[in-house]
């Protein structure tokens, strides 16, 4: 083995060692003060059934927390801004109705009966368990103190923004527009019918790459095949597995350009995990490693390719 090998890792160990790196993160943070405050708050939001899961997409589609007016107040110190309008759901609930009933003789079991031989009545009350409309509000539709989160706006800049994103840029399988996503609050998406990725503008430099680069996994990884405007088939991997992929790629590959996403993704990724034993992550490691091993090798390819043509443009306009 030569010295340059022993001394120099090379790009699929400096990925793994990266991925370790992550997952050390992770159980890091579960062990924080912050992940259990965050826990906490969680579990305060109401489990809905699959039919009013329905019924909140279908009146706001970009829900992500909703509570009732009196939750909102009550256990997590917000109030539902002025105007809003609550989005209806299907709520259990018990009333008791009156019912007559014939009275029976608890030693013969058997009804009671008067002196005409008819059975003696009584009214009681039975527990009916039926639905009303209730009202919900998601978390956009409130104001007041935030909730504990696991995840930290990135601020900062990136040495050599320009060529890194312009790389990343090219490397996508799609078209990136630097414009508001369609879903509200989202920094990123990746659109499936029209086959294009939405960058939040205004972020800082490495915010914005970092999301660049998670919807580039996504255009990679977890595109939906599309015919006559229509998607054609159900993804293949759940919604957490496919979030852990997108953003523990763009955690590694940022890592690699000294980019450090670890406020971020570290919550990220353990918000979308289902468990502490973060099946989703170690299911998806080789996936995650060979995808930002990809990228990583792309960019710095076409950062070489960029650098040169850059040089070249330079030494034309001096002459």
């Amino acid at each position: 083995m030569s010295a340059s090998s022993s001394t120099f890792p090379t790009r699929e160990e400096r990925v793994k060692e990266l991925t370790d790196k992550l997952e050390q993160g992770l159980h890091d943070l579960f062990q924080s003060d912050r992940y259990l405050k965050y826990l906490d708050a969680m579990s305060k939001f109401h489990n809905y059934s699959f039919n009013n899961v329905l019924l909140i997409m279908m009146q706001n589609r970009h829900a992500t927390h909703v509570a009732s007016f009196t939750s909102w107040r009550k256990d997590f110190k917000r109030s539902v801004k002025h105007g809003e309008k609550g989005i209806k759901i299907l709520a259990p609930y018990v009333e008791s109705r009156p019912k007559r009933k014939e009275k029976i003789d608890p030693k013969t079991n058997l009804p009671i009966l008067d002196e005409n031989g008819d059975p003696v009545t009584e009214i009681v009350f039975e527990k009916c368990h039926d639905f009303k409309v209730a009202y919900v509000f998601d978390i956009s539709q409130t104001e007041g103190q935030e909730l504990p989160s696991i995840v930290t706006e990135l601020t900062g800049t990136v040495r050599r923004y320009s060529e890194l994103s312009e790389a990343v840029e090219k490397l996508s399988p799609v078209p990136v527009l630097y414009k508001d996503p369609p879903s509200p609050r989202a920094r990123g998406c990746y659109s499936h019918l029209e086959r294009c990725i939405y960058v939040l503008p205004g972020m800082s430099q490495v915010q914005t790459l970092k999301t660049l680069i998670h919807e580039v996994a996504h255009a990679k990884l977890h595109a939906l095949p599309i015919e006559d405007g229509v998607i054609t088939a159900k993804p293949e991997k759940s919604k957490s597995t496919r979030e852990v992929e997108a953003e523990s790629v763009a955690y590694v590959v940022c890592h690699h350009f000294g980019v450090d996403t670890s406020d971020y993704s570290l919550g990220y990724v353990a918000g979308w995990s289902k468990g502490r034993d973060l099946r989703e992550l170690k299911s998806s490691l080789a996936c995650i490693r060979n995808t930002a091993s990809e990228l990583i090798e792309g960019i710095e390819r076409s950062c070489h390719e960029l650098s040169i043509t850059r040089a070249r443009n330079k030494n034309i306009k001096e002459r």
